[in-house]
C-alpha cells in the first residue's frame, strides 16, 4: 500500500481513499485496519498488532465483526446490534467510545473508534478503522480483564444457564454447554467433577479457550481416587455437599490428605490457576459433583460475590443433569424391554435368517420397530416386521401387544396373509394400546419345483427388498395397503413372490431409508445400492455392514431388520460358507 498522505482523502471529507492493502501507516497511540466491502480485514498497522495483541498474520482475511467488537462480558454482538456495523453499513463517518474489543489474550480491551468509508484501488470500497485504548479522565489506562458482571448481567447469565441447560437431556452435551456459558466469561479455566450412578468419580472435563474458542485438556481427564471422607480440602467438602469455597496454589502447598488432593496439585500446577471458586452440583436428591472456575490467565483473585453466583449456576447444572440421569435410565428400561420383547429365530432346514435391532440415537426416544420369524403348523415359516407409531414405553408396549397377537393369529388360522392382518387390524382398533402401526406379514412356503416363495401382504409398510445372488435387486411393491388402525374395511390382498436360490430378502423399518436430509426415494435407492453390493457376504456380516452404509447418518429412529437367505438348487455349491453365530 502506498504511504497514507492528505492527497488520498477524496470529497466529501469523510471517504478515504485506501490504493492497496499491503501497508498501513504507524501512528503512535492508534491501530487502523481496513476492511473490505464483506467486512474481512485487508490490511492492519503495527499499533494494531500491539493493541489487539495478535499479529496480523491472525487479523488479515478474518471477519472484523466477528473477531473484534464484544460485549461487556466478552461475548460476540449481535450483528444488529453492533454500533461498528451500522457505521460501516451507512457509508457514513461515526464513532463510539468506551465500547471493547477482543483480545488475542481473550481479554478485552476498551476502545474509542472511528469508522469511515474508504476506496480499495480504484473501484472497490470498504472501510477504515481508527481506534485507540480508553484512557478515563484520571490518565490511568482501564484494565483489560473483563468489568465485574451487574446484578442485571448476573440474572441474564443465570437464566441463559437455566434455558441451555435444561433443554437437553444429554448429560454430555449439558456438560459441554455449561463450559461454553462460563468459558471465558467467568474464568480461564472450567473443571466438571462428576460421581457417576455406580458412585466412582470422575473428572469428565478440563477445558480453557484460545482464542475465545473452548479446548480440552485431556490429560487432566479421567478417573478420579474416591471421595475421602476425612479430607479437609476443599473439593473433597464439595463433592460431600458441604458449602463452596475458594482456593489456591496455596491451598495444597501441605501434605496431601487425600488422592483427591494429589490430583488437584498437578491440576494447578498445569494448568497454572492462581485463584479457583469451587462448588459442588447438588441434584434433588444428590451430590452428582462438583464444578471449578479457574484463573490463570486474567489477574485478580475470585470475590465471594463470584462464588455466589458459581454456587447458583452448579445449582441449575445439578437440575438439568438430574433430568438428564432420570431420562436415560427410562430409556435404558424401555431399550432393555423392546430388546427382551424380539425373538428368537427359529432353526429352518435350509433357509437362513438373521435379524438386527438397532436403538435410535442417544438424543431420541426408543420407538415401537420390530421384527418376528416363527414357525407354522404346515410348515412354513411366518415372517414380518413392523412399526408401531410413537416414540416412548408405550409404542414399547404396543408393539408387544401388535406382535403377540399376530403370532396367534397366524397360527390358529389357515389363512393367508392377508385374511390374518385384516384380523390384526380390527384388534388393533379395538383392542390393543397401539393406534396406528405399518406390518409385512408373510409366509415362506416351498414351492411345487423344491424352490422357495413369499407369500405376503403390505400394511401400510416400506415394501421388502430382494437381491438375487447375481447381485440384481428389486422391491416388492406389488402390495401395498393401508396401515393398521385406521378403521378403513377395505379389502387387503396377497402377493407369491418366488425367491430364486441363494437369494437375499430384505424386511426392515422405515429407520433404515428415512432422513430429514433427502427424500425417501434417494433413501430406498441408498438401501438397494448397498445390499446389492453385500450380496456374497455371510449373513451376519451382510446385516451389520447394511446397517453401517445404509443407515442415514442423521437418523432419529430405531431400526428392526429381519433377513432371509434360501439354499443352493438341488445339486449346487453353496458359496458364503457355514452360518456364523447369531444365524439361523
Amino acid at each position: 500500500m502506498s504511504a497514507w498522505s492528505p492527497d488520498h482523502l477524496d470529497s466529501p471529507p469523510h471517504h478515504l481513499a485506501v490504493r492497496s492493502p499491503d501497508g498501513l501507516p504507524d501512528l503512535a497511540h492508534a491501530g487502523m485496519y481496513v476492511v473490505d466491502d464483506n467486512g474481512s480485514i485487508v490490511a492492519v498497522n503495527a499499533r494494531a498488532e500491539v493493541l489487539l495483541g495478535r499479529p496480523a498474520g491472525e487479523l488479515m482475511g478474518r471477519d472484523a465483526h466477528d473477531l473484534l467488537p464484544r460485549d461487556r462480558l466478552g461475548q460476540t454482538l449481535p450483528r444488529a446490534a453492533c454500533p461498528m456495523m451500522h457505521a460501516f453499513l451507512s457509508g457514513r463517518t461515526r464513532g463510539g467510545d468506551r465500547e471493547w474489543f477482543g483480545r488475542g489474550d481473550a481479554t478485552l480491551l476498551p476502545v474509542t473508534w472511528l469508522v469511515t468509508s474508504c476506496r480499495l484501488g480504484r473501484v472497490a470500497t470498504g472501510a477504515a478503522v481508527l481506534f485507540y485504548e480508553s484512557v478515563p479522565e484520571d490518565g490511568v489506562p482501564t484494565a483489560v480483564e473483563p468489568p465485574a458482571l451487574s446484578q442485571l448481567d448476573r440474572l441474564a447469565l443465570l437464566a441463559e444457564t437455566t434455558t441451555r441447560l435444561t433443554s437437553t437431556l444429554d448429560s454430555d452435551e449439558a456438560i459441554a454447554r455449561l463450559v461454553r456459558l462460563v468459558v471465558p466469561r467467568l474464568a480461564d479455566w472450567a473443571v466438571v467433577d462428576l460421581i457417576t450412578e455406580s458412585d466412582d468419580l470422575w473428572r469428565t472435563t478440563v477445558a480453557t479457550h484460545r482464542d475465545g474458542v473452548v479446548v480440552r485438556c485431556e490429560e487432566l481427564e479421567g478417573p478420579l481416587p474416591p471421595v475421602h471422607e476425612e479430607s479437609s480440602m476443599p473439593l473433597s467438602r464439595a463433592l460431600r455437599g458441604a458449602a463452596s469455597a475458594l482456593a489456591g496454589p496455596e491451598t495444597y502447598l501441605g501434605p496431601p490428605d487425600s488422592g483427591i488432593a494429589v490430583a488437584q496439585q498437578k491440576l494447578f500446577r498445569v494448568t497454572g490457576l492462581h485463584s479457583a471458586g469451587i462448588a459442588p452440583i447438588r441434584g434433588p436428591r444428590a451430590v452428582l459433583g462438583a464444578l471449578t472456575l479457574g484463573r490463570s490467565d486474567r489477574p485478580g483473585a475470585f470475590t465471594g460475590a463470584e462464588l455466589s453466583l458459581l454456587e447458583d449456576i452448579a445449582r441449575r447444572a445439578g437440575v438439568a443433569l438430574e433430568n438428564a440421569r432420570l431420562y436415560q435410565r427410562q430409556r435404558h428400561i424401555a431399550e432393555t424391554m423392546q430388546r427382551h420383547l424380539l425373538p428368537q429365530l427359529p432353526e429352518v432346514p435350509g433357509l437362513r435368517m438373521a435379524a438386527r435391532y438397532a436403538a435410535a440415537s442417544e438424543s431420541a426416544q426408543v420407538g415401537g420397530d420390530w421384527y418376528d420369524a416363527f414357525a407354522l403348523a404346515d410348515g412354513s415359516t411366518a415372517v414380518a416386521v413392523g412399526d408401531v407409531v410413537g416414540h416412548n414405553i408405550d409404542a414399547a408396549a404396543g408393539m408387544a401387544q401388535v406382535r403377540n397377537m399376530l403370532r396367534a393369529y397366524a397360527w390358529a388360522l389357515e389363512e393367508p396373509p392377508s385374511a390374518v392382518v385384516e384380523r390384526l387390524d380390527q384388534a388393533v382398533v379395538h383392542v390393543a394400546e397401539a393406534s396406528m402401526a405399518t406390518v409385512i406379514f408373510g409366509r415362506v412356503e416351498r414351492s411345487d419345483d423344491d424352490g422357495w416363495a413369499l407369500r405376503w401382504t403390505n400394511a401400510g409398510h416400506p415394501p421388502p427388498l430382494l437381491i438375487t445372488h447375481d447381485g440384481r435387486s428389486r422391491f416388492l411393491d406389488e402390495e401395498h395397503d393401508h396401515l393398521l388402525g385406521t378403521g378403513l374395511t377395505r379389502t387387503r390382498g396377497d402377493t407369491l413372490s418366488p425367491l430364486p436360490p441363494l437369494s437375499t430378502l430384505v424386511l426392515y423399518t422405515d429407520g433404515l431409508i428415512e432422513s430429514p436430509a433427502h427424500t425417501l426415494d434417494r433413501g430406498m435407492a441408498r438401501l438397494r445400492q448397498h445390499a446389492a453390493a453385500l450380496a456374497h457376504r455371510p449373513l451376519h456380516v451382510f446385516c451389520d455392514l447394511l446397517l453401517e452404509r445404509a443407515r442415514p447418518g442423521d437418523n432419529d429412529d430405531d431400526v428392526a431388520l429381519l433377513v432371509l437367505r434360501t439354499p443352493a438348487a438341488s445339486g449346487a455349491s453353496e458359496e458364503g460358507g457355514p452360518g456364523a453365530p447369531g444365524e439361523r
